[in-house]
């Protein structure tokens, strides 16, 4: 069974999100979602100063299997992106939600985080997928 931190919000899409304590977001592709595509080969990541929209596609995982968009799971600016991913893409299926993460964003709306899932909203989603 896939790990499903509860102190963290999801999407829909797969994503998780990590609310930071100076209010930016950390972003990533969950457990589930990383075992459904296998070993990932190459990450492509958005560019820090890019404006999102919520469910903008904006990154890519391709695995030995298939290539995925990524989406945001909200709007905002990405503030940063994970550069060890370029070199170790397999660290987002050996730790989805630490060394993994993907992207960091500064919320356009603060609440639009608190409109995601919960981890038992996401649970729900992925089981009855």
């Amino acid at each position: 069974m896939s790990q499903t931190p509860s102190e963290l919000k999801y999407a829909k899409s797969h994503e998780w999100v990590r609310l930071e304590t100076d209010g930016t977001v950390t972003i990533g592709i969950t457990d589930h979602a990383q075992n459904a595509l296998g070993d990932l080969v190459f990450v492509e990541l958005p560019k820090v100063g890019r404006q999102l929209a919520a469910e903008e596609s904006c990154a890519v995982v391709e695995s030995v299997k298939a290539a995925s968009d990524v989406y945001a799971p909200i709007a905002g600016e990405v503030i940063a992106n994970n550069p060890a991913l370029a070199d170790m893409p397999e660290a987002i299926n050996n730790e989805p939600y630490g060394a993994g993460w993907m992207w960091k964003m500064k919320p356009a709306n603060a609440a639009d985080v608190d409109a995601l899932l919960d981890a038992a909203g996401y649970q729900a989603v992925i089981e009855t997928a």
